[in-house]
């Protein structure tokens, strides 16, 4: 049986072994056994489940989830703590442990990481899969975006984040949270705010408020995306002088392959005026014009 993540259980267990915790890594452990529940809960596992978790930590959470799910995929970049992890799950048979980063570059992950989960989810007829962890903060955006590209992308994504990350995954139009992140996934997900953590939950104490949230994938939404990749390059650079007017922004995405009078001819379609901003425009909005520029370029460099 594994010990819950309590302070002293984690302080004993890293005093055992000799070692700290390392921030570059962003290992801020969750001790609020109350709050675990709530973060296995929201995820909504079941034996049907395959379930990827980055930052195996101590291998808490893993075992809770491995009670749950049908399997496990989990990935820890630290040795050490791939090590006390392995000793405290040895027992589980459906937890498969991986030690390296998820991401080979900010734009891509590592194939290990998919040739894992999909060869569990193909061991069982049926099977779906949930990226459900506490994930430290440097590798949140990138992994959710990057998961968000594959045509077998998870059906839901249950993790813990900076509240600020949440905040721009939430946002509304016309607010100061709005932007490339927000439309990204609003585009294909329904996002919720689950419950914002305070740093005194976690050891060591971070020195922002973090979130627990879900995004739901809804294939409606997806459906209506011809193509992903040309999607999230437009909307990232859209938004990459999100203070400028949207003429300007879109003259910027397509440098090179349109002059003026054809951006212009493109907003034209829309009636968007001289004074329109990309983060007045919803997610649809963006995607219609996105499509138009794609219409005519094909195509956008990263």
């Amino acid at each position: 049986m594994v010990n819950n993540q309590t302070y002293s259980f984690l302080r004993t267990r890293f005093q055992q072994a000799g070692i700290h915790p390392d921030t570059r890594h962003g290992q801020n452990f969750l001790i609020d056994l109350n709050l675990v529940r709530l973060l296995i809960e929201a995820a909504e596992l079941s034996p049907n489940d395959v379930v990827l978790e980055v930052g195996t930590g101590t291998g808490s959470l893993t075992a809770m989830m491995a009670q749950a799910a049908g399997a496990v995929v989990t990935f820890e970049i630290d040795e050490q703590l791939h090590q006390l992890a392995g000793e405290e799950l040895r027992n589980f048979d459906n937890v498969f442990m991986h030690r390296r980063d998820v991401l080979r570059n900010k734009n891509n992950l590592h194939a290990d990481v998919m040739d894992a989960i999909r060869e569990q989810v193909a061991a069982v007829p049926g099977r779906r899969w949930k990226l459900a962890a506490n994930l430290p903060y440097n590798i949140a955006t990138p992994l959710i975006s990057n998961l968000l590209v594959l045509d077998d992308a998870p059906v839901k994504m249950t993790v813990t984040i900076q509240k600020e990350l949440a905040d721009r995954i939430t946002a509304a139009p016309n607010s100061k949270d709005y932007g490339a992140l927000s439309v990204w996934v609003q585009s294909q997900c329904r996002a919720e705010l689950v419950r914002v953590l305070p740093p005194t939950v976690f050891w060591p104490r971070p020195k922002v408020h973090s979130a627990i949230i879900s995004i739901d994938l809804d294939q409606s939404l997806r459906a209506r995306i011809p193509d992903r990749k040309f999607f999230q390059i437009f909307v990232r650079s859209i938004f990459l002088h999100r203070r400028k007017f949207l003429r300007s922004c879109l003259l910027s995405t397509v440098k090179g392959k349109l002059g003026k009078p054809e951006v212009d001819e493109i907003l034209g379609q829309f009636d968007y005026g001289p004074d329109a901003r990309a983060e007045q425009l919803d997610p649809d909005s963006l995607l219609a014009l996105s499509e138009a520029v794609r219409a005519q370029v094909g195509e956008l460099s990263q």
